[in-house]
C-alpha cells in the first residue's frame, strides 16, 4: 500500500481521538493564567466578577470565565495640575499639585469609576481649594507641609471607594498674580526698612549707653585719683606738722621757703621764651632755704 493511503487510513480510525486531544489542549490553555508581578486580573464569569487573580499561576474554568481587565498595581503619578483659589482675605493664587496613586483593589476601580485620573484631579482641586479658602496667604506660604498632609488625608479618604491608595500628594508651587506680587514686595521693601531703622536706633542708643558707661567710669577713676592725693597731702600735712611740733618754727619755714623754690623751678623749665615775673622776695626765698639748710 502507499503511504497516503495508510495515512488516510490512519486518520479515519482515530480523528475523534486527535480531536479530543487537541480540545484537551486548547482547555487547559485556556484555563492557565500567569499573571505578572505587577498586576492583577479581574476574571468574569458569564458576565458577572467572580475573581481577582494574583500574581503567579492562576486556574479559570474555560470558556466560562473571561479575563476581562489586566490592571498595573505600579504607583501612578498624575500630571501636574493647576487650579484657581482664592484665600480668606481674598487673594487669589495658582496652586500647582501632584498626585501619586496605586490601585489596591482592581475590582472596585474597574466596576466604580470609569476614568480615575480624571476623578481623583477633581477630587483634589476640590480639596485644595476648600483648605486654601480657610487660610490667610500668609499661612499659605508659612504652613505648607499643613496643607499638604490635609490634601493627602482627605484625597485618601476621598478615593478608598474606588480602591484606590493615595501615596503622596504634592504642592508644587503657589503662584501670586502680578498686582499681589507688587504688593508683597512694596510690604517686604517696608518691612526691611523698618527693621533698618530700629537696628540703626538701637545702635545709637547702645552707643550713648556706652558712653555713658565711659564717663560713669571716668570720673569714678578721676574721684579715686583725688581721693588718692588727698590722702597723699593730709599724710605730708601731717608729716609736717609732726616736724613742727618736733624742730619748732624752723622747719615749717624750710618747707614754705622749699616749696617756693620748686615753684621757681617749674616756671623756669618752661618751653620758648618766656617772661617770668618774680616776686621782690623771691631771691630772699633761695636765701632762707640755704641759711635753714646748713643751720640744721
Amino acid at each position: 500500500m502507499r503511504i497516503e493511503d495508510l495515512l488516510a487510513e490512519f486518520l479515519g480510525q482515530n480523528i475523534l481521538y486527535m480531536l479530543l486531544a487537541l480540545f484537551i489542549v486548547i482547555c487547559i490553555m485556556a484555563g492557565v493564567r500567569i499573571v505578572p508581578q505587577s498586576e492583577k486580573y479581574v476574571v468574569e464569569r458569564l458576565g458577572r466578577l467572580h475573581a481577582v487573580l494574583g500574581p503567579g499561576i492562576n486556574f479559570i474554568v474555560p470558556f466560562l470565565d473571561r479575563v476581562r481587565h489586566k490592571v498595573s498595581v505600579l504607583e501612578r503619578q498624575l500630571p501636574a495640575m493647576t487650579q484657581d483659589a482664592i484665600t480668606s482675605d481674598n487673594v487669589l493664587v495658582q496652586v500647582e499639585t501632584s498626585v501619586f496613586y496605586r490601585i489596591i483593589e482592581p475590582e472596585k476601580t474597574v466596576y466604580r469609576i470609569r476614568d480615575v485620573d480624571a476623578a481623583i484631579s477633581t477630587t483634589v482641586a476640590g480639596i485644595v481649594r476648600s483648605e486654601i479658602g480657610r487660610m490667610e496667604l500668609d499661612q499659605v506660604q508659612a504652613n505648607r507641609a499643613t496643607l499638604i498632609d490635609a490634601v493627602r488625608e482627605q484625597v485618601a479618604q476621598q478615593v478608598d471607594d474606588w480602591g484606590i491608595e493615595v501615596t503622596r500628594a504634592e504642592i508644587l508651587d503657589v503662584n501670586l498674580d502680578q498686582a499681589t506680587r507688587a504688593a508683597m514686595l512694596q510690604q517686604l521693601n517696608a518691612e526691611r526698612a523698618r527693621r533698618a531703622s530700629v537696628t540703626e536706633a538701637e545702635g545709637r542708643k547702645r552707643a550713648v549707653e556706652l558712653q555713658a558707661d565711659a564717663d560713669l567710669y571716668a570720673a569714678k577713676q578721676e574721684s579715686e585719683a583725688r581721693r588718692v592725693l588727698a590722702d597723699a597731702e593730709a599724710y605730708a600735712t601731717q608729716v609736717v606738722a609732726v616736724a613742727i611740733a618736733e624742730n619748732g618754727l624752723e622747719a615749717a619755714q624750710y618747707q614754705v621757703a622749699l616749696k617756693q623754690v620748686e615753684a621757681l623751678q617749674k616756671l623756669g623749665a618752661g618751653s620758648g621764651n618766656q617772661t617770668i615775673v618774680l616776686p621782690a622776695n623771691a631771691l630772699d626765698a633761695f636765701g632762707d632755704a640755704f641759711k635753714m639748710l646748713k643751720g640744721r
